[in-house]
């Protein structure tokens, strides 16, 4: 759903500013009321007649620690994800395992994989007489 035009918004703002009552002013607009209380609580608590950013780009958490986290898997290389995220929440940043495992796929690290441990394969038949 897309966000309320900007126009809509200053009308509900200046019918604010006027001291008309919330329920009113949603009836005249054909919004609701607790979309009413929201924009005039936008406003209070940040100064911003405009609607929250929809979407778009979010920086990672854990950005920042790429060279920490490499060394924690170089330093062991069985570290499971859930483990990385105990010792970040250490560090004071709660987050997700999906959330790691994107940053990681994203940077290229890879763990658990090693010359003496390689993917399983399919046995090749034996020569026939």
């Amino acid at each position: 759903m897309p966000a309320y035009s900007q126009n809509l918004r200053d009308q509900v703002l200046d019918a604010l500013e006027r001291e008309e009552r919330p329920s009113r002013i949603a009836q005249r607009f054909v919004v609701s009321r607790s979309w009413v209380y929201q924009v005039r609580d936008r406003l209070l608590k940040d100064g911003k007649r405009t609607a929250l950013q929809v979407g778009g780009y979010r920086r990672s958490r854990i950005e920042h620690l790429q060279m920490t986290l490499s060394s924690w898997i170089q330093e062991q290389s069985d570290l499971t994800l859930e483990e990385i995220c105990a010792r970040l929440s250490e560090l004071g940043i709660k987050i997700q395992v999906t959330a790691v495992w994107h940053q990681l796929d994203k940077w290229g690290l890879s763990f658990k994989k090693n010359p003496a441990r390689q993917r399983a394969r399919t046995r090749r038949r034996a020569a026939s007489a």
